[in-house]
């Protein structure tokens, strides 16, 4: 069952060179049903152009939480209230801080703080940023808060360090939206799961084993974790 079908996801974008990586995350969703709305901070905007995201997404872009919007006239509260989930993506250090702390400052910020739903943050960043306590900090106490933060990937980065900081492959960010909205009757629960082909020595020489491609045990260990295991 599709569970992002229908549903109608609220992607705040700030200043972070992953930021045009939002634009396949943006794709994804729709082709699995959902309506995607863009929020850009200023930061994101030094990077990509609102109209962009307007393509990609089909939607009108908001920037401004001074900005008269005819079709939400509490823009940061009505957009709260439109969205099924808000997913922050990529979210920088400056963003994680201000999230922390309660900052109100911009549309995404107040939005955040107006926002009853689901909320998913993927930290995007230089790996000594993200190792700074601070930063760390910060995601500790947003994840005390209850918020759901996908860690971030190590590799090598825009800037050529190599370490934790890269923003997880965008499949691995719609697949944790889509557990945002799967039951969790598996919470608590530890799951093992095998995968792939098997082998039966016959000799040293030969054996037996079979052709599994191991897709099935992958889609079960995807599922464990969607609901909670």
């Amino acid at each position: 069952m599709n569970s992002l079908q229908g549903k109608q996801i609220l992607l705040g974008v700030t200043g972070s060179i992953a930021v045009y990586r939002s634009l396949d995350l943006i794709r994804l969703l729709q082709a699995k049903g959902a309506e995607v709305k863009v929020i850009m901070t200023k930061g994101a905007q030094a990077f990509i152009t609102p109209l962009t995201f307007s393509a990609i997404s089909r939607n009108k872009v908001y920037t401004d939480i001074f900005q008269t919007y005819p079709e939400y006239p509490i823009i940061h509260l009505d957009l709260a209230r439109w969205a099924d989930a808000l997913v922050i993506s990529p979210a920088s250090a400056d963003i994680l801080a201000k999230l922390a702390q309660g900052i109100a400052d911009d549309l995404l910020t107040s939005t955040f703080l107006g926002c009853s739903r689901p909320v998913l943050i993927a930290p995007s960043m230089n790996p000594q940023m993200y190792a700074h306590p601070t930063v760390q900090a910060n995601i500790a106490q947003l994840k005390k808060y209850g918020f759901h933060i996908l860690a971030s990937t190590q590799g090598k980065t825009a800037c050529g360090d190599v370490g934790q900081g890269r923003l997880p492959p965008v499949e691995n960010i719609v697949e944790a939206i889509e557990s945002l909205f799967s039951k969790k009757d598996l919470t608590g629960y530890k799951v093992l799961i095998t995968a792939g082909p098997t082998q039966e020595a016959i000799d040293p020489i030969r054996f037996l084993t079979n052709r599994s491609s191991g897709r099935m045990g992958f889609a079960l260990a995807k599922t464990a974790y969607q609901r909670g295991a």
